[in-house]
């Protein structure tokens, strides 16, 4: 699909840790999500909470 066609929300979607917002907790330097990603060490998680919040995105 052509960049021009591709849905605003897909296009403005995060792409990388830092681009997330609201979240630093968990993916900010030195937190939770990003020591398990720089470590390699990923396990099975389980992301929850209402839709709309970014868990499918992160999961990507």
């Amino acid at each position: 699909m052509a960049k021009k066609q591709t849905p605003l929300a897909d296009r403005m979607r995060p792409t990388t840790l830092d681009e997330f917002v609201g979240q630093n907790h968990l993916v900010g330097e030195g937190q939770g999500l990003s020591n398990i990603i720089e470590t390699g060490n990923l396990p099975s998680l389980i992301f929850r909470g209402p839709p709309g919040t970014g868990k499918t995105t992160l999961a990507k």
